[in-house]
């Protein structure tokens, strides 16, 4: 619900803001969203999440075989790991004191009953269950992917936890696709931690023209090399000089801000057409695409999960490591 902050400044100053799942009850979201937040959903920079029934139901119970197959799909891999941790020598019980909770409001009732029934969460009589961390992160991995593209929603999922990066895209037997990942940590600076909010806000306004510029450049790359998979370093060959350009002008910005920065590690996800193969796309494969303004940028081809309905723009996702420095 409420963000590190090193991922809030990353979302100020790279993206148009961020969102996060918030419980439908108003009491209950005052009382658990920071006053930074609600500062910022003022400004329009913030933007709580609270999902509906119909929204929840799009991950349909496993075995559903209506419309949308790969919500099924996408409900059995849950299914399925939720069983399989249940039935380990020491599984993820509920600790005490409450270690997570899981809010009603934010899970199927499927999902609930399963998840009482495996012993693997219990109701506190609060409108919540109070689960392990290892199965919140399970969870929301794998059903962060689905609940942001819902054409109501239309975000990108953003996370500092590996484990539920790789749930949200981990692939099924049944359901494969590619993706491009892409290491972007070094063009995506953040302000050091203890940096204030507000002078990553006053940088926001005032390098906005030279924020854009890298911004628009970056996604052009990361949307050419979707479309154009089968030719990435012609892909790369067209947007270098303008991608370097504008990585220059972010530096002298950010050299002109009197705020100190670091390099984190930020992994970005990019699925490709269900057509996409080749030579250049075996899973598990990686290669340097390039170099930038000094920086190389390696990408790689994985193995992911296929969405339930697909973005007529993209389908990214990002991981960005707090803890790890890039030098």
């Amino acid at each position: 619900m409420n963000p590190p902050t090193e991922i809030l400044h990353q979302a100020l100053l790279y993206w148009d803001g961020i969102a996060s799942v918030v419980p439908r009850h108003p009491r209950a979201y005052q009382a658990v969203t920071s006053e930074e937040l609600r500062q910022l959903e003022e400004r329009g920079l913030y933007r709580p999440l609270a999902f509906t029934r119909d929204s929840l139901n799009m991950l349909r119970g496993p075995g559903d075989r209506r419309p949308n197959w790969f919500a099924g799909q996408t409900s059995s891999l849950l299914a399925q790991e939720l069983r399989r941790i249940a039935t380990r020598s020491n599984p993820p019980r509920p600790a005490r004191p409450t270690e997570a909770v899981l809010y009603n409001s934010k899970i199927s009732n499927w999902l609930r009953t399963l998840l009482l029934d495996l012993e693997l969460a219990t109701s506190d009589g609060y409108g919540q269950l109070s689960v392990s961390k290892e199965v919140q992160i399970l969870i929301i991995g794998v059903m962060v992917r689905e609940l942001a593209v819902n054409p109501d929603i239309a975000l990108f999922p953003y996370t500092d936890s590996e484990d539920a990066f790789r749930h949200s895209l981990r692939p099924t037997s049944t359901a494969r696709s590619l993706a491009w990942e892409m290491e972007l940590g070094q063009l995506l600076p953040v302000p050091a931690p203890g940096t204030p909010t507000a002078d990553v806000l006053v940088f926001r306004e005032r390098y906005a023209d030279e924020r854009l510029r890298l911004m628009r450049a970056l996604h052009r790359l990361l949307g050419d090399l979707r479309r154009d998979y089968e030719h990435p370093a012609d892909v790369f060959t067209q947007l270098r000089v303008e991608l370097s350009q504008a990585v220059e002008d972010y530096g002298a910005a950010r050299n002109g801000s009197r705020m100190a920065w670091v390099h984190r590690s930020v992994t970005a996800s990019v699925a490709l057409a269900a057509a996409a193969g080749g030579a250049l796309l075996l899973p598990n494969t990686g290669w340097l695409l390039g170099a930038v303004s000094g920086y190389a940028l390696n990408v790689a081809t994985r193995e992911i999960r296929p969405l339930i309905q697909a973005r007529d723009d993209h389908d990214y996702s990002y991981l960005h490591r707090v803890k790890s420095h890039l030098s």
